[in-house]
């Protein structure tokens, strides 16, 4: 960060002797987003042709001069804006052409001055001239060595004067400037010790008085969230939250009742470094941030537990009503899911999580229908059937009726959208509507007794986009170099207290938690919370963004009451399943493992146990236990332990395993296999033991045909020895009637080759039909059997 702002300094004196007049304009609106960018606007009246000044430091000044906004609101107009260079002290003492930097001696300044006219007194004496050099001698004094500078100057008589410097030692600067210049580098050296603060100078010309808005963004402090959960079983209060935010206020000017913003969100933002003289493109490279263990987090909800809801929706006629829109609402008026009636009149709800619910039901051209008081139970569904009364949509019915139960369960997810943040301004604009949250005051904030209910929201919340915001509805005052607490609510929520077990987790022991139902208007900005019980620190944790209605499990303690263990066992299932298709026989199975969750509560108060089990690809649940949440991750189980007590959980799920074979491979032996295993039954078996059986008649032509051949080829090895018999015989005596033999011979082997050819050709056409016969069966061969 550059340390020097003379100009700055210089600038407003240069003004000020001008007989310009300067104001401040002061910060009306401060808006600080997560990502450590703040958005400032200035609001004030100037007049005529009247200069005003904003202070920053100069870490701001980057981005404001790529960001900043001015409009003079009342038809003047900007003139200008200026502020002080911030070149590198070292560059700005290369101007002065003085040899000296910022840790020089007095050798190295008095060598800067060579050639320079002093006057130079040590002690009595006193010589004026030139300066020629500054020279180091060794002088030994009575046996010590000592160093000793001498200066040396030329008169104007031209005669050569050399003087100690001695503590008596004094010099003159007698050339015109020169002392201005070694103040002017004195000043330099000093303004890296001043405040860092920087002035920008916005020029308006016009006439009369005026309206001058101004607004930047600016580097900023990322602004914290904290949160205090007070328990109180005393009185069977809710409990309440009271949410904090941290903010530092490191800009150039004090924030004094200021329009405070606080955003959970990160706009695309970036560093130019446009404030100082650019002299070389170097890379910056961050120093390595050391990694730290956190707080443990637990996921959001996927699929909620509870129950569902369905039912017909008709019209007085009793025809159905088709694309009616209906919409269940929590008992704090959060919007909990909504659908819409399909051809035939029905609706469903699947997965509505515990609690009372109002159903709304509209259609056009039908009164509107209300029916409050449902209650979702985990694991059942209730059917409401709906009958629309004929009217205008401003017109409404209640009706207060219990649904009534369905012995069935469903496995639908919930599309659970809660109510988004309330009314207020938006950014950049200049009015406000009222919203709803807790408690803000300006000052001191304390918090009413727990027993007493939360005051009036004083608040607001607003959706902007993907973003969500705390504006505060009373002015605030941070001074500059200060920070504060910023109260952003005070209200009660729904929590249950519950211990939480995870044995793949490193905690070892249960998990002391709140599971919250933020019950509030507001999201609640992901931070840091402690937990005060019985009037006393019961502990402290993180939790990620909370969105209104949303559930969430945030733990702050060890539970030591409590103990935990689990053991699994793993069992191969029979064959269940046997399906053949396309010449491949499958056999499906199962894997069954059951994991065995143990609690033992050894203190004198009950304990409600969040088991997280997690999800597994491929395996199903198949035994009572029903989730009442379940997570990307997790499911999680609800056990009660009851005091000096042990409970546990069984949470049995099976795994499908698929074996093929090819029955084109099939044998004898496998199938003899199948039927010890069972692994078929008889029809399946009927049916292998006729491809069987068509497989032999195959492998009964296919021998026949290789013993023909096996034949033909030992007859074809004969003739050849007949035939070199009969080359031998030549010239002999017994040529002639040998040849006539083997002649016959010869004869009667080509008959029988001839009769043999054609019974392998008849032999393999057979089976060549048999084992297209074969290959028809297995394609015809479709089974599928459940044993």
């Amino acid at each position: 960060m550059p340390r020097s702002h003379w100009c700055a300094t210089f600038f407003a004196i240069w003004l000020t002797a001008a007989g310009l007049a300067q104001d401040k304009l002061p910060v009306k609106r401060v808006v600080l987003y997560k990502n450590g960018i703040g958005y400032f606007e200035h609001l004030g009246q100037v007049r005529d042709n009247q200069d005003v000044d904003i202070s920053f430091t100069s870490g701001q000044l980057n981005d404001v001069l790529k960001s900043l906004t001015v409009l003079d609101l009342n038809g003047g107009r900007i003139s200008g804006v200026a502020y002080g260079s911030s070149a590198p002290v070292d560059r700005q003492l290369g101007d002065l052409h003085l040899p000296m930097n910022e840790k020089s001696s007095l050798t190295d300044f008095l060598g800067a001055l060579r050639g320079a006219r002093l006057e130079v007194r040590n002690g009595p004496n006193v010589i004026s001239g030139r300066l020629l050099s500054v020279e180091r001698k060794t002088r030994i004094n009575g046996g010590t060595t000592l160093e000793v500078d001498y200066i040396a100057l030329i008169t104007e008589a031209g005669e050569v004067k050399t003087t100690e410097v001695s503590p008596s030692f004094s010099v003159r600067l007698l050339d015109r400037g020169l002392p201005a210049k070694v103040e002017r580098f004195l000043d330099l050296v000093s303004s890296a010790r001043e405040a860092d603060v920087r002035r920008m100078v916005i020029s308006t010309q016009g006439s009369g008085e005026r309206n001058l808005f101004v607004s930047y963004i600016s580097e900023v402090p990322v602004w914290k969230s904290t949160y205090r959960i007070v328990l109180n079983s005393k009185n069977g209060q809710k409990p309440l939250l009271q949410g904090w935010a941290i903010v530092d206020n490191t800009v150039g000017e004090d924030w004094e009742k200021v329009e405070l913003s606080l955003v959970a969100g990160a706009p695309q933002s970036f560093i130019q470094n446009l404030s100082q003289p650019y002299y070389s493109r170097r890379p910056v490279v961050p120093l390595p941030e050391s990694a730290n263990t956190a707080p443990q987090t637990f996921e959001a909800t996927l699929t909620q537990g509870g129950s569902s809801l369905m039912g017909t929706v008709t019209d007085p006629s009793g025809g159905v009503v088709a694309n009616a829109t209906v919409k269940a609402y929590t008992s704090y008026g959060h919007l909990a899911a909504n659908t819409t009636s399909d051809a035939n009149g029905r609706y469903e709800i699947g997965s509505l999580p515990n609690g009372e619910y109002r159903i709304e039901v509209e259609s056009p051209g039908f009164q509107k229908y209300v029916a409050p008081g449902l209650t979702a139970e985990t694991g059942r569904v209730f059917r409401h059937d709906v009958a629309l009364g004929l009217g205008a949509a401003t017109e409404t019915v209640e009706v207060n009726a219990a649904a009534p139960a369905i012995n069935t369960e469903t496995s639908s997810v919930a599309n659970s959208n809660g109510r988004l943040l309330g009314s207020g301004r938006a950014l950049g604009g200049s009015g406000s509507s009222p919203g709803h949250g807790g408690h803000i005051g300006g000052g001191a904030f304390t918090p009413p007794p727990i027993a007493v209910p939360p005051p009036p929201p004083r608040v607001s919340a607003q959706e902007l986009g993907d973003l969500f915001e705390y504006k505060l509805k009373e002015p605030v005052t941070i001074l500059k170099n200060r920070s504060a607490l910023v109260p952003i609510i005070q209200s009660t929520i729904a929590a249950e207290k519950v211990s939480v077990w995870n044995d793949q987790s490193a905690a070892g022991r249960p998990q002391r938690a709140l599971w919250l139902d933020n019950s509030s208007n507001l999201t609640l900005d992901g931070g840091s919370f402690s937990v005060l019980e019985e009037e006393t620190f019961a502990g402290e944790g993180i939790f990620d963004p909370i969105r209104p209605g949303e559930k969430r499990l945030v733990s702050y303690a060890t539970d030591l009451a409590l103990t935990a263990g689990s053991r699994n066992a793993t069992e191969s299932d029979r064959i269940t399943r046997v399906s053949i298709n396309r010449g491949i026989l499958t056999h499906e199975s199962h894997v069954r493992e059951k994991k065995n969750y143990t609690f033992r509560n050894e203190d004198t108060t009950p304990r409600i146990v969040i088991v997280e089990h997690p999800v597994r690809a491929g395996y199903q649940l198949t035994g009572e236990a029903k989730p009442a949440e379940t997570t990307t991750g997790w499911m999680r189980f609800r056990v009660p332990v009851d005091p000096k007590q042990t409970a546990s959980l069984v949470v049995e799920e099976s795994r499908p395993i698929a074996v093929t074979y090819q029955l084109t491979n099939l044998d004898n032996d496998q199938l003899a296999l199948f039927i010890r295993q069972r692994a078929i039954d008889k029809t399946v078996e009927e049916a292998l033991r006729k491809l069987l059986a068509q497989k032999a008649v195959i492998a009964d032509f296919s021998e026949q045909a290789e013993a023909r051949g096996t034949e033909i080829q030992e007859i074809f090895d004969d003739q050849q020895r007949l035939r070199e018999n009969m080359k031998s015989l030549k010239g002999t005596a017994e040529e002639k009637a040998l040849t006539q033999r083997y002649t016959q011979q010869l004869n009667d082997q080509e008959n029988k080759l001839e009769t043999l050819r054609k019974e392998k050709a008849q032999l393999e056409a057979k089976k060549d039909a048999a084992q297209a016969e074969l290959d028809r069966m297995i394609e015809a061969l479709s089974m599928d059997v459940s044993l």
